[in-house]
């Protein structure tokens, strides 16, 4: 399952090959069970925030970087980890101590096993309650059998599993279904953790829509109808924050652009009819430029950052000399 690896382009001009460090690592390992069909299987995150850049806190006087300790709050002094402990807060000054062991204690069998409880209908879900996609696996060269007859009947029946597992120590609901030829499971809140709309939707003012209204913004739904390709998709500010480190590197200015503002609606109709006019010239635009493939947002944009070892571009190593003190670079 590791990713294959990727050529990037650097700001030198030169291509190098980025091959990811190490194959992904499983959040969880345990069996998966529909009564008494049971197999192994492990748990890995569907998603990813690794690739995207990241800032280091700073001391500005320095350009040292700032280091977190754990103290005490009363005495100052640094804590050991060994010495730790979690506790409940009772009131102000009063904390209930709960070990590691007594947490262990509170075995549930969703610890190790993946109970299937109920099959529902995908459409029953409440999107509020989706948290994070998994990708469910068989684990080892076992159970492939079993896997299977437990995910060709969730996709034959075309319904969502919905079972319990242990994560951080913690039980969550998981919803798990049939993606090619492994299951995807979504961790589900529970209603407690889902606030209710309608603290936020009884202001809202009831407005009658006219036909007319209507009619002019199904012709704009219409002139921007498509399909969904994440391919499509490109982290603008993410592209904005490279081109941003890569100019203070290069030590050019930088220069604040205009910010966007929002226009004050006078006449709805009107804002309606010349929606639809510069939707058309803006697609009309569009097909007579070449079609530009998006820039992913993939580990490949870190490495537009980096130097290569042994290619420095002469600028650099010429700038690069001994020094009495180390200089800071503000970022």
């Amino acid at each position: 399952m590791s990713e294959p690896s990727r050529a990037v382009r650097l700001e030198s001009g030169i291509s190098m090959e980025f091959h990811p460090p190490w194959p992904p690592r499983a959040n969880w390992k345990g069996f998966l069970r529909l009564s008494l069909v049971t197999c192994p299987v492990a748990l890995y995150p569907a998603t990813s925030e690794s690739e995207k850049v990241s800032f280091n806190q700073l001391n500005r006087k320095t350009g040292h970087r700032i280091k977190y300790a754990k103290v005490d709050a009363d005495t100052g002094e640094e804590v050991d980890n060994e010495d730790i402990v979690k506790g409940y807060k009772v009131d102000t000054d009063t904390f209930i101590e709960v070990t590691k062991e007594e947490l262990e204690n509170v075995a549930l069998e969703s610890t190790r096993t993946i109970e299937i409880d109920e099959f529902v209908d995908r459409s029953e879900i409440d999107p509020r309650y989706l948290i994070r996609p998994y990708y469910l696996r068989p684990d080892g060269k076992v159970g492939h059998d079993a896997f299977a007859v437990i995910r060709e009947t969730i996709r034959d029946m075309n319904k969502v599993a919905i079972g319990r597992v242990v994560l951080t120590n913690r039980e969550h609901i998981i919803a798990l279904e049939p993606l090619d030829k492994g299951l995807m499971g979504t961790l589900l809140r529970y209603p407690y953790e889902v606030r209710s709309a309608d603290e936020y939707f009884d202001e809202i003012q009831d407005v009658k829509v006219t036909k007319d209204m209507l009619d002019l913004a199904r012709h704009i739904v219409n002139q921007k109808a498509g399909h969904f390709d994440p391919d499509k998709f490109e982290d603008q500010y993410e592209t904005a924050l490279i081109d941003l480190i890569n100019q203070k590197r290069a030590g050019k200015p930088i220069t604040a652009k205009a910010r966007p503002r929002g226009e004050n609606v006078v006449d709805l109709m009107d804002a309606l009819r010349k929606s639809i006019g510069a939707d058309a010239a803006a697609a009309t635009e569009s097909q007579k430029k070449p079609a530009r493939k998006a820039r992913k947002a993939s580990a490949g944009q870190k490495e537009m950052l980096m130097p290569i070892a042994g290619k420095k571009p002469a600028k650099e190593a010429a700038a690069k000399k001994p020094a009495a003190k180390p200089q800071r670079k503000s970022a």
